[in-house]
């Protein structure tokens, strides 16, 4: 119906196809968190000489468990004040009176 109009490309995206994902757009970012502090933490593991994934190897090597342990609980603050944000921007974009 858009084209119908003759509405240019850049408008169909900006008022039609980016608003009807825009819920799909916040949950594959709430998947991709967990997915993305994975990655970098397996990168760690294997070449990194500093960070959580080195510590967490160290402590491994060392039998420290409260490297590794301080390590797992810092990966998981980091991950819930992440899916915070994401929870926020979920709620000030799709409940706004612009995209209900």
């Amino acid at each position: 119906m858009a084209k119908t109009f003759q509405a240019s490309k850049l408008q169909i995206l900006i008022k039609i196809i980016i608003p009807a994902n825009l819920s799909t757009f916040i949950n594959s970012l709430k998947v991709n968190i967990g997915l993305s502090l994975v990655g970098v933490i397996s990168g760690e593991f294997l070449v990194s000489k500093a960070g959580l994934g080195y510590l967490i190897v160290y402590g491994g090597q060392v039998f420290k468990l409260d490297l590794v342990m301080t390590s797992v609980i810092i990966l998981g603050v980091v991950a819930g004040i992440m899916y915070a944000g994401v929870l926020l921007l979920e709620k000030i974009i799709l409940h706004s009176k612009k995209y209900r």
